[in-house]
């Protein structure tokens, strides 16, 4: 787009790959977190416009109108869109009153019985896993009350939760929505992002199996009027949950943000969410319309960890004595490092996300693995292994891909 990119890191981060790509990169005296540390840092370097990456400044509203108000453009949703829906409660209530299907819940855990076991809690006010608790029973309620609302005050300090029915045999779909200034909304169609582990992600592919034209037709429906009624602008996904048994989907959540998996929708669909946020941060008008989405083939994103899958995918840590992706087969790696790098405790065990397309699921699915098998890697132990094995078999390729998977 012809545009200078400014980037931001900490000392951790200072031979990072993204720091060199950038025209310029200022160092952070304290931690990406530190909004007012990325509010000064773009300030004195005179930015047009600030766009806030995935991590939790993306989500929050306060930063969003500090960088409002110094004259800097957003990047992203209105900061009214982020504060409501960064309040899961208050998000499912927007939906309901849109006709948007949703799961029994409640803030009370006296309502735990009328709701039914299993259930999940969930933190109100983050999401990214942290704060989610699935409870069996009576008895293990309090327990989990306790270490959930722990885990959510240290995530977002912000300690409530709530209780929800939880869907043992499931699917995690989204619908990536896009949006501008002037009311007009698209879906680009679903991601599912069922296999996961701690509520983390590890594979995500569009289409999903489980979805066909009437139920992505339901779903976009439902995601639309949602975003409609909210006003919604820039990019961000509307998170199903589906029920494998009844084919029933209900809301989940909205991200105000791009979301690590948005390569598996740019491939489909041809269109860079990345452009259309910035186009749509300068006033411009989106320019397409429903009917001029189309999708094409199946592509598939696994998320590179330096993890251990033999223990319990703790994470682990080291030097990457070698980090070199294959030239074939062609796909698309996105690194956040390289041969050299460090790998500490200090960041998410993320090390790189791969993405495959292809005109079958089978084919995306074979190349991808092919692919990762291919990285030449030494020096930190990864899920690679695991991520390939996992593309491979015969539950995954025949479409078994629920939240219980990895389990």
């Amino acid at each position: 787009m012809g545009l200078r990119t400014i980037a931001v890191y900490v000392d951790a981060d200072a031979n990072a790959p993204f720091v060199t790509d950038a025209d310029v990169a200022i160092r952070l005296p304290t931690s990406y977190l530190d909004g007012d540390a990325v509010l000064n840092a773009a300030t004195i370097s005179s930015v047009e416009a600030l766009h806030p990456g995935y991590g939790f400044l993306s989500e929050n509203a306060e930063f969003a109108s500090k960088v409002e108000a110094a004259g800097i453009t957003w990047i992203g949703p209105s900061t009214r869109v982020i504060a409501a829906m960064g309040d899961k409660l208050a998000a499912k209530q927007l939906a309901e009153s849109a006709g948007v299907p949703v799961l029994p819940s409640s803030e009370d855990p006296k309502n735990a019985k009328a709701i039914g076991f299993p259930l999940i809690l969930k933190a109100a006010a983050g999401g990214g896993g942290k704060g989610m608790r699935v409870v069996s029973s009576a008895k293990e309620l309090d327990e989990a009350l306790a270490a959930a609302r722990r885990e959510a005050r240290s995530a977002f300090g912000d300690d409530r939760i709530f209780i929800e029915r939880y869907v043992a045999r499931s699917r995690h779909v989204e619908i990536q929505i896009l949006g501008d200034r002037y009311g007009q909304v698209v879906h680009l169609g679903e991601r599912e992002c069922s296999i996961q582990h701690r509520h983390q992600k590890l594979i995500e592919e569009s289409p999903s199996t489980i979805v066909d034209d009437a139920m992505r037709s339901a779903m976009g429906s439902a995601a639309l009027e949602l975003a409609r009624a909210i006003r919604y602008e820039s990019a961000g996904t509307v998170e199903f949950l589906v029920d494998e048994e009844t084919r029933a989907f209900y809301f989940l959540e909205v991200n105000t943000r791009l979301q690590v998996e948005h390569p598996v929708t740019e491939a489909v669909t041809g269109i860079d969410l990345v452009r259309e946020q910035i186009r749509v941060a300068q006033g411009e008008h989106l320019g397409f319309e429903q009917d001029d989405v189309h999708f094409s083939g199946h592509a598939i994103e696994v998320r590179l960890c330096a993890e251990d899958p033999s223990i319990g995918f703790l994470p682990a840590t080291g030097t990457l004595a070698a980090f070199e992706p294959p030239l074939e087969p062609a796909v698309r790696w996105e690194s956040g490092v390289t041969s050299g790098s460090s790998v500490t405790v200090a960041f998410d065990p993320l090390l790189a996300k791969v993405i495959a397309h292809a005109p079958t699921r089978s084919e995306a699915a074979a190349t991808l693995a092919l692919a990762l098998e291919g990285l030449h890697l030494g020096g930190v132990v990864t899920n690679r292994d695991f991520l390939a094995a996992t593309l491979r078999n015969e539950h995954f390729l025949s479409g078994d891909t629920t939240t219980d998977f990895i389990e």
